[in-house]
């Protein structure tokens, strides 16, 4: 994208970032070949399976080094909803028979439905006990929860924590090297949901020393329907396909060598563009936030004011619906979203803002603007001018 916010209509601008990346021409252009001319099954031995077989082990290694992991930690998926769930019940179900009765699993009470419905079915069928851990006001994850949590006996039933890198619905960004250390003390693996968070901010998956960790690649600028699970070698994992072995056995079915391909060069793309312009992403959201308080003095910044991604700004703006105004906003031009993207269409109460300790009636008000590109000062007075009309409007009614 170049300019400030993605122009989607002529005049519109689109705040809803958090739910997509356009696919970039750099991408298309990489993928291209492998749909066409060297469309050949990587597991073959002739000549043009070797060159797929050497194309997606250049895409896997320059994908891990991306995400600060090794080659071998990656396996391609379809997205970030297979990779939470072949995380969280492939490593539950790998250690379930050493963890005695009523084993555990252990997650935040925010956490992406890929997660907490994964842990949900795994208590269903397998009588797993699933523990939420509760977050503040800002979505904070109780640290000191999770180590009560883990003491004694009950960490010795857990087969995993966890937890997302950065919340989709308020932006906050999660203390996971604390989080790790916690879980590890007493020997308990840790999955991270990084979804929301590569390509915006750095992921040191190794230096962190997490166990699992799951990316979309359609919030970086990779096709719909491409993702990865990274998973150490040192972690426990049972697939939840079978089939002919690929991906380390754990993800069996034909490569997409397209795909891989895809996703290796979006997300180099995206680290390129996090790194040089991350201060200046950081700057124009800080202006939108004052900007928004300036002309809506009863809007509520939701979230970590600080530590939360660089292209979001959230708020709550009390007498108002968060639906009413998006419906508003969208007339004068401008694209924004309330509660998690995969709830829109819904209507739904944002779970997040619930389980931060908002009222129902205050959390229904919640709207979200995210952007992946640098925000004009022009971009900021027009989204502020209609925020304030939009408001006055509503609250009139």
């Amino acid at each position: 994208m170049d300019g400030g916010a993605a122009t989607r209509e002529p005049g519109e601008l689109y705040l809803d970032a958090a739910a997509t990346e356009p696919v970039g021409p750099d991408v298309i252009a990489a993928m291209t070949p492998f749909l066409t001319d060297a469309y050949a099954n990587p597991a073959s031995v002739h000549q043009p399976g070797k060159t797929a077989a050497r194309a997606l082990d250049a895409a896997r290694a320059s994908f891990a080094a991306g995400l600060g992991a090794k080659p071998d930690d990656v396996i391609f998926t379809s997205g970030g909803t297979e990779s939470d769930n072949l995380a969280v019940k492939g490593i539950a179900m790998a250690r379930m028979g050493r963890l005695g009765e009523h084993p555990r699993i252990v997650i935040s009470s925010i956490e992406h439905p890929a997660v907490s419905a994964s842990a949900d079915w795994l208590a269903r069928w397998f009588g797993f006990d699933v523990v939420r851990i509760p977050v503040d006001h800002e979505a904070h994850f109780d640290l000191d929860a999770l180590g009560r949590a883990l003491d004694g006996e009950a960490g010795r039933r857990t087969a995993l924590v966890s937890v997302m890198l950065a919340n989709n619905e308020v932006g906050t960004v999660e203390p996971v090297e604390k989080i790790v250390a916690i879980a590890h003390a007493h020997d308990v693996p840790v999955h991270v949901d990084a979804v929301q968070a590569a390509g915006l901010i750095p992921i040191r998956m190794r230096d962190w020393d997490v166990d699992a960790l799951s990316v979309s690649g359609h919030k970086f600028g990779a096709p719909k329907g491409l993702g990865a699970l990274l998973v150490r070698g040192r972690t426990p994992i049972e697939p939840v396909l079978s089939g002919g072995g690929q991906e380390r056995g754990l993800r069996s079915g034909t490569q997409n060598v397209a795909g891989a391909v895809a996703l290796a060069i979006a997300l180099d793309s995206s680290n390129r563009r996090m790194a040089a312009r991350y201060r200046e992403l950081v700057a124009s959201r800080d202006m939108l936030i004052d900007a928004v308080r300036r002309v809506v003095p009863r809007a509520e910044l939701t979230g970590d004011p600080e530590r939360r991604l660089p292209g979001h700004a959230s708020f709550i703006f009390p007498g108002v619906t968060g639906e009413a105004l998006l419906v508003d906003l969208d007339a004068r031009g401008i694209a924004a979203s309330s509660g998690s993207a995969c709830a829109i269409g819904r209507h739904e109460i944002p779970a997040t803002l619930l389980a931060m300790g908002f009222e129902p009636s205050v959390a229904k008000t919640a709207l979200r603007m995210t952007f992946r590109e640098p925000l004009t000062r022009e971009e900021v007075e027009r989204i502020s001018l209609a925020l304030e009309e939009s408001y006055t409007e509503l609250t009139r009614r």
